[in-house]
């Protein structure tokens, strides 16, 4: 029987319009959804996941690697600690002329996770995995600790430093030796982190505006311009081959993104009446369609308030447990579910009570703070303020993003805390990578640029996920880049994740997972407010065809697959 579906067509300019931005280019630093959809077009993985709507797209396969490696094909040690990774032919760098991706690339790559500028969010994955990491990104940060470093000071550093577990045999081997097995090892190798990255990196500052300018690609698109908080362009890579990439496509000639202040009614009206295609952070839905992938998402956190345990405000208040205790019960978060349903897109929320959402290896259903109602109580977060030493309250800045719903949650915590005798200064930011810029600087916490700030996460994949909220958000981590913004720190609790990634079994690991998440909320080192199911479905103009949600993406469509009809 002949397939009904047409053909697609090439061609065309692939439009987004809307109030999103990057918090990063550089795919050493960058750990945000929006950040995500960009790099998965220019910069490649050793594993990623497949665009497809089943089960398939939360397992990653083979993207510049040749095969999966299994004990069968040498690519794997009998005891699970030693990866033997061989690389596809075909992969080049858009320079002149086109050079091969080399495993030395990939090395490269890991080594600038760790830079002291612009690291990784969730480097403590790859510290407490490789054999060797952990070390080696504690002396990247000592040799330039309280200055800011030139590229060749880098480079020189990474150059002349090695990792114990990541060893380069040829230019197509690449050898991985773990600290101990690990099952998600996979899962760690398809983050935007774990690119290669050519020596040209060599000559740049992380994430810099040199950098932006001088981005090299290996996949279908590279930069053509990049404004923050402006616009973005792409274009053909013309390095790029699509028999050795068996993850993308490339069937729309140019992507380009308008950033602009906007409500989400403007964005709807713009994909409507066909001037843009796609949202750039506008959460403007359709009716839903469930897929089968969506079986086994993982719940995200969003939003939970995080405390800046740094500040020096209020002589150190945040730093007392009874102040963010009593900044937890004055919160309504039934009275925030509103506004993600005003959204119209198609998504559960619910109150969130422990760290570990719903869906995700370790969550447990319990309730550290209950209040009736999950409707918060002011009263008792006046008398826990007195208690603390604070009877006539407290003044905090809190900081916020413009996109999506951030400011009306952000406003209604502000009206919460104020009746519990909080006043807040609120500090939009309307440029979402100054927003996290801010929050993964420690630098900028010891200052006092933020107290608390209403955030978000969603697990970095789905499946056998349990490190992927408690390791990057509250494994101690005081590094440039990090996801534990606050600056929370317990040696239980460090103690806890190591023995989680050393566990025998899953369900063993899951009961120290959610070990975990009571030490925290114990400790009150956050407070979870909502959390959602990630299943938007987003809106497209007429014309997109075979859009295709990425779980791994916050469900953003993948711009590589999707074509256009009429093109332009």
């Amino acid at each position: 029987m002949p397939d009904p579906r047409p053909r697609p067509r090439h061609g065309g300019t692939l439009r987004f319009y809307g109030p999103g931005g990057l918090d990063h280019l550089d795919p050493a630093a960058a750990y945000y959804a929006f950040s995500h959809q960009v790099i998965r077009l220019f910069a490649r993985q050793l594993f990623s996941y497949p665009t497809t709507e089943d089960a398939r797209a939360l397992v990653p396969i083979p993207d510049v690697a040749a095969e999966l490696p299994t004990v069968a094909n040498g690519g794997l040690s009998a005891d699970g600690r030693r990866y033997t990774l061989r690389l596809r032919d075909g992969v080049y760098w858009d320079t002149s002329p086109h050079r091969a991706v080399t495993a030395a690339d990939f090395v490269r790559g890991f080594k600038r996770m760790a830079n002291p500028v612009a690291g990784a969010g969730a480097l403590a994955y790859y510290t407490s995995t490789i054999a060797g990491m952990a070390q080696f990104a504690e002396g990247y940060r000592a040799r330039f600790a309280g200055r800011t470093p030139t590229a060749a000071e880098l480079a020189d550093h990474q150059n002349g430093h090695h990792i114990a577990g990541l060893r380069a045999v040829d230019d197509r081997t690449l050898v991985i030796e773990l600290r101990r097995p690990a099952n998600d090892l996979l899962n760690l190798l398809a983050m935007p982190f774990a690119s290669a990255a050519p020596h040209e990196y060599d000559q740049l500052v992380p994430d810099s505006p040199e950098f932006v300018g001088q981005v090299r690609s290996n996949g279908p698109y590279r930069i053509t311009s990049y404004v923050p908080g402006s616009h973005l362009t792409m274009a053909h890579n013309p390095a790029w081959r699509p028999d050795a990439d068996p993850i993308r496509r490339r069937y729309v000639d140019r992507i380009d993104v308008r950033m602009a202040r906007v409500s989400d009614e403007r964005v709807r009206d713009e994909i409507a009446s066909g001037r843009a295609d796609l949202s750039w952070g506008a959460a403007v839905g359709r009716p839903r369609r469930r897929t089968e992938a969506d079986r086994n998402l993982g719940w995200a956190l969003n939003p939970y308030l995080v405390f800046n345990l740094n500040s020096p405000r209020e002589a150190g208040a945040l730093r007392r447990r009874e102040v963010r205790l009593a900044i937890a019960y004055a919160i309504d978060k039934a009275r925030l579910v509103r506004f993600f349903d005003d959204m119209g897109i198609g998504t559960v929320t619910r109150p969130a009570h422990g760290v570990i959402p719903p869906g995700n290896v370790g969550h447990r259903d319990y309730d550290p703070y209950p209040t009736p109602g999950d409707r918060g109580d002011r009263a008792r977060c006046r008398r826990l303020l007195a208690e603390a030493g604070y009877p006539h309250g407290l003044t905090l800045t809190m900081i916020y993003r413009i996109d999506a719903v951030h400011g009306q949650v952000a406003k209604a915590i502000a009206e919460d805390l104020a009746a519990g005798g909080i006043d807040c200064r609120l500090v939009e930011i309307d440029q979402t990578d100054e927003y996290y810029r801010i929050l993964q600087d420690p630098k900028r916490a010891a200052a006092g640029e933020w107290d608390i700030t209403p955030a978000a996460f969603m697990p970095d994949w789905f499946g056998n996920n349990g490190r992927s909220y408690v390791q990057p958000m509250f494994q101690s981590n005081t590094a440039v880049g990090t996801a534990n913004y606050g600056g929370y720190h317990n040696p239980l609790v460090d103690d806890l994740i190591d023995r989680a990634l050393s566990a025998p079994t899953e369900d063993s690991a899951a009961a120290l997972w959610h070990q975990v998440d009571r030490q925290v909320l114990a400790d009150v080192a956050i407070v979870p407010i909502l959390v959602c199911e990630p299943t938007i479905e987003h809106l497209t103009s007429a014309r997109v065809r075979d859009a295709i949600p990425l779980p791994h993406v916050d469900r953003w469509y993948d711009a590589a697959n999707l074509w256009l009809d009429p093109p332009d």
